[in-house]
């Protein structure tokens, strides 16, 4: 049974940063290209970044470019969000998810969106103005 958890999730001021965490057990993580994505009150699921299988082909969604790192651990099955000068509108619930392939990597917010197939419950992130 796959499990995908995060943790990390909190209350920060605008301009602060977090380190979110996405532990995954169930799965042969090295082999799957991982996803962050986010859901504020009232508004529809949005992707956030993503991360190929080996790490490479990294892509974020332009409202979090320059400001939030993707990062994946495959000794530790853990997958990393470090988000820096945080806004109030980043303010949303943040789930991880993973590829239901394998050995995949993909360029668009589209791609990624299809792609995942396993997902967490989330994390509570918000940013105070």
């Amino acid at each position: 049974q796959v499990q995908l958890e995060e943790s990390g999730g909190g209350l920060v001021q605008a301009g602060g940063s977090l380190r979110l965490a996405c532990a995954a057990s169930g799965l042969t993580f090295s082999r799957n290209a991982m996803g962050w994505f986010r859901q504020a009150p009232g508004k529809k699921r949005e992707f956030v970044a993503g991360i190929g299988w080996n790490g490479a082909n990294i892509y974020y969604a332009d409202s979090v470019k320059g400001r939030f790192t993707i990062s994946r651990d495959n000794a530790k099955n853990t997958v990393f969000l470090q988000m820096n000068s945080l806004k109030p509108e980043d303010t949303a619930v943040y789930s991880c998810a993973g590829d239901g392939a394998f050995w995949r990597s993909y360029s668009t917010t589209s791609a990624y969106t299809r792609a995942m197939y396993y997902w967490g419950k989330g994390t509570l992130v918000t940013v105070s103005s």
